[in-house]
């Protein structure tokens, strides 16, 4: 886990590909996709199966590591409206039954805005971007903000890396710039896409479970 500072603000980044924001006990994640790989199947499309279970695991960890009071999704809980098949819904309605002490909030990306809102045994509340809790704003697509820094998905980044002997491997990363932080997709059945790193931006590459600062200022402490 790397702690930085954004906004005057402690956040953690941990490899399992989430942030969190200790003062107000927020755990943020991007880009779940939940339903994918069974869109996927009811496409006629061979996938996997333990995808969805895996995707919860790990975010129960996460929130059992950092006791997280709120979870906030930046975007795309949901991938698509075939991916709400019975087993998805229940499924995560089982996992959502184990918090019903916690806040669940998703900021509606553009999958969600397709697929439509969550089931209502979730009981996750939903807004449109921006979200605003100062001194951030919440957001599926990444823009700059004067007045707030932005936390936000969508880009799925990954940065690329070159060794000797032509060795060369991509591996999804948070991308961490003065103005706004864009998170890397937190769902297993997800792509990433290679990022440019802009002039200010940090890259805190995720490599297992290890993150690594490739660039950038903003590192407090690791």
């Amino acid at each position: 886990m790397v702690t930085i500072i954004a906004a005057g603000e402690v956040l953690q980044l941990w490899p399992e590909r989430a942030v969190f924001w200790p003062r107000r006990g927020t755990l943020f994640v991007a880009d779940v996709h939940f339903g994918k790989a069974a869109a996927f199947r009811s496409a006629g499309i061979p996938v996997p199966e333990g995808g969805l279970a895996d995707d919860l695991q790990r975010l129960s960890q996460l929130i059992a590591a950092t006791d997280a009071a709120r979870v906030v999704f930046l975007g795309d809980v949901l991938h698509a409206r075939r991916g709400r098949t019975s087993a998805v819904v229940a499924g995560v309605a089982a996992w959502r039954a184990q918090y019903s002490h916690r806040q669940f909030l998703i900021v509606k990306g553009n999958h969600d805005k397709q697929a439509g809102n969550p089931p209502t045994e979730w009981e996750m509340n939903c807004a449109d971007e921006p979200f605003i809790d100062p001194p951030f704003a919440f957001r599926h697509t990444p823009a700059k903000s004067t007045a707030h820094y932005v936390l936000a998905g969508h880009v799925h980044p990954a940065i690329r890396l070159r060794g000797r002997a032509g060795l060369r491997e991509k591996l999804a990363c948070f991308v961490v710039g003065s103005k706004s932080m864009i998170l890397p997709a937190f769902g297993s059945f997800t792509g990433t896409t290679a990022i440019r790193p802009g002039p200010d931006d940090g890259i805190y590459a995720i490599a297992g479970n290890t993150l690594i600062r490739l660039t950038g200022p903003h590192a407090k402490g690791e």
